[in-house]
């Protein structure tokens, strides 16, 4: 059947809708406290409910000598009901103040939840200032996400909840807000982060860099990389561009270029890519890019941090797989970054697309069509585990959010579905469906509806048969054609050959 668009509703009824027996107050209602989460089936207590975010100014100084994170984070929001308390997402890390505007307030602790008390109750409608100051150690998450720590600092990866592991957030992508980042760090290391750099300053044997990124972000993707980096600034079509690449990558290696060289070269083409991707999603949506590669073992995986993702160095034993990641980690911001996801089960949405771009990439570079990509996967025998794990609703263990299926299978319910309706309308859908939902929090539902509103076409069953049934979907190819070599592999994604041996690397 043709469905009606679904409409999303603001952050605190989204709340409200998926959180039973919560508080919520109704205008001119009794203040009360504000929901510990948004609700998302996945993960419940991530984000909170009663308020919007819209900047955070964190102000932090590290020194990897001891790991040490002393910061304070300032946070402008809007509170959207009646207001007797509030909660941030912070794990770990020691609260020793905390001021809503500019009187003190207090606080409590209950494993990731801070619980703040202003001393005056908030109304519906006010714009709060709160400010926390907090230091210890941030933690790196059990799957290696959050803050990472370094040989010679620090990297930042947060999806999906990782961003409460060093500043107090409203940690869900249902709450995005602009940031400033204003890291203090010894002389002699770089502080990279999101948007532009707009100062740079030594004193006392520290070195601050402060980056403001002016347009709005979900939590997940603010990042934060510490160390020494060779950093390059340059501008190609009125973009701005910072890359940071270790130094370490430049060692020299037998049997080919350092991997620094390959990433430097992959970055190089970053407003090629992104050209090229503007013509398929329209245009760039931010005013600054650039890429991270910190050469440190832990980091397996590449992440679309917002303008400048973080990439692995073992993604960079090649060329064109280099190139390939950097396509992928491109593609997020405008689906994943520009266009949100309203909750984790509808990753399908940010992975499906930038998976599909590797393969227009691919087709575009004449190492296969996208028909080919399609056919290799197609192949895979109905055992593999790409037909059982449901894209639409993986589940929320980690290793089934990223599983293969979100990625690979996505990408190929993006290609059934251009086969159904048509290059034309295909590429249409594309494009309205970045300009129609950019800044917005999106769900598979509202792109099933866009997709049967501008094809004219009933889609139920083919986003039933690609997204939620498990098993190899009927007619699908038995016999594999030749297949990639670990050079041309897809390198965007869980299922790609390893970047060395025994290592498996991913993009989220």
């Amino acid at each position: 059947m043709v469905r009606r668009r679904l409409v999303l509703l603001p952050v605190t009824a989204v709340a409200v809708a998926l959180l039973p027996g919560t508080a919520v107050a109704a205008p001119g209602d009794e203040p009360v406290p504000g929901a510990p989460g948004l609700g998302d089936p996945y993960y419940p207590l991530d984000g909170n409910g009663g308020y919007d975010v819209d900047h955070y100014d964190l102000r932090l100084r590290y020194d990897p000598a001891t790991d040490e994170l002393t910061a304070t984070a300032t946070i402008e929001a809007a509170a959207t009901q009646p207001l007797s308390s509030f909660n941030l997402d912070l794990q770990g890390l020691t609260v020793s103040a905390v001021t809503v505007e500019d009187d003190d307030a207090t606080w409590t602790r209950d494993g990731g939840e801070l619980t703040i008390t202003p001393a005056e109750p908030l109304e519906e409608g006010q714009d709060v200032t709160t400010v926390i100051t907090y230091s210890g150690v941030p933690a790196t998450l059990p799957d290696v996400s959050g803050f990472l720590h370094t040989d010679d600092g620090a990297v930042v990866a947060g999806q999906p909840d990782g961003a409460a592991t060093w500043f107090p957030a409203n940690d869900h992508p249902l709450d995005p807000a602009t940031v400033t980042v204003t890291a203090t760090v010894p002389e002699g290391l770089e502080a990279i982060s999101n948007g532009a750099l707009e100062e740079q300053s030594t004193a006392d044997g520290w070195t601050t860099w402060r980056w403001d990124a002016a347009e709005p972000m979900a939590t997940y993707l603010v990042t934060l990389a510490i160390g020494e980096f060779d950093v390059r600034e340059y501008e190609a079509d009125g973009v701005r561009y910072w890359d940071a690449l270790d130094p370490d990558l430049f060692t020299p290696v037998m049997g080919g270029p350092p991997r620094g060289e390959i990433a430097a070269a992959s970055l190089a083409r970053q407003p090629e890519v992104i050209d090229w991707l503007s013509d398929w999603l329209g245009d760039y949506p931010f005013g600054t890019a650039g890429g991270i590669v910190d050469d440190d073992a832990a980091l397996v995986f590449a992440l679309e941090t917002q303008t400048r993702p973080v990439y692995s160095p073992l993604y960079f034993t090649d060329q064109l797989r280099g190139d390939v990641v950097v396509v992928h980690e491109l593609a997020h911001q405008w689906t994943g970054d520009l266009v949100r996801i309203a909750a984790w089960q509808h990753l399908w949405l940010n992975e499906g697309f930038a998976t599909y771009a590797e393969w227009l990439w691919l087709e575009r570079a004449g190492v296969r069509t996208a028909q080919q990509s399609f056919d290799q996967l197609a192949a895979l025998p109905p055992e593999s585990p790409l037909w059982e794990d449901l894209p639409g609703d993986p589940g929320p263990a980690l290793e089934d959010l990223f599983s293969a299926a979100v990625y690979n299978r996505g990408a190929m319910t993006l290609h059934a579905l251009r086969s159904a309706v048509g290059e034309d309308v295909f590429a249409r859908l594309v494009r309205e469906w970045v300009s129609a939902q950019a800044g917005e929090a999106v769900t598979t539902a509202d792109f099933t509806a866009l997709a049967e509103e501008v094809s004219g076409q009933e889609l139920d069953e083919l986003f039933q048969t690609w997204l939620f049934t498990p098993g190899k979907p009927a007619g699908l190819g038995a016999a594999p054609a030749a297949q990639p070599s670990a050079g041309t592999a897809v390198a965007g994604s869980p299922s790609a050959a390893a970047a060395s041996a025994g290592t498996t690397v991913s993009s989220r």
